[in-house]
């Protein structure tokens, strides 16, 4: 499929790179990605391998921006301009470096425009015959959904709870758009949020951590 087409060249482009689990992209400046982040001295065989790594950032990239498209033929383009940014600039954070590369808009996907059950249905057959590409094109809905959120931290060790989360609300609301979807996964959970405790004077107050 179009949207794996161009993904063979980031490996050469961002070759062996393995990573801490977690990443704050607001502290991570991009000498460090270049240096350190990029450069890594093995491989990794988890998750966060190159590919799935810098799929995650173009997620994140695109939802940063405001759109809620995807770019099937962009990710080796992004990945040469998020390098040539940060290559340009050492000091700079990746969050920073991220708002300014703009991906090029050939053949854009409308996320709008995608019912939840159609994706569900695509990945997982995807996942079945291909199961590489699931996952990388899964991180890249993580990125973008994490950036929905507001948060700017990468915890790539989430992915599998993102994608049971949102393949359960593509189950549950087929009909609504993956967009929503992703919106939707990016919020709070109600189990997640602090619980009101009773204060002497008997009025509630919410728990702090």
């Amino acid at each position: 499929m179009k949207f794996i087409a161009g993904i063979a060249l980031i490996v050469c482009l961002f070759p062996g790179m393995s990573r801490a689990t977690e990443l704050n992209l607001a502290t991570l400046t991009c000498a460090k990605y270049e240096n350190e982040v990029l450069p890594a001295a093995a491989a990794t065989n988890t998750v966060a391998d190159s590919i799935n790594t810098v799929m995650w950032l173009f997620g994140y990239s695109i939802a940063k921006s405001g759109a809620h498209v995807m770019y099937p033929d962009a990710l080796t383009p992004f990945g040469f301009a998020l390098d040539g940014e940060c290559k340009s600039n050492p000091p700079e954070s990746l969050l920073d470096a991220l708002g300014f590369v703009k991906p090029e808009t050939q053949n854009p996907m409308n996320l709008t425009t995608l019912e939840c059950a159609v994706f569900a249905s695509r990945h997982v057959e995807l996942a079945r015959t291909d199961p590489e590409s699931a996952t990388t094109i899964m991180m890249w809905l993580f990125g973008f959904s994490v950036a929905r959120s507001g948060s700017h931290m990468f915890d790539a060790d989430s992915v599998g709870s993102f994608q049971s989360a949102l393949l359960a609300d593509c189950a549950k609301h087929p009909h609504i758009s993956l967009f929503d979807a992703l919106t939707a996964a990016s919020r709070p959970k109600a189990a997640d949020k602090p619980k009101a405790t009773a204060t002497p004077n008997g009025v509630k107050s919410p728990a702090h951590p």
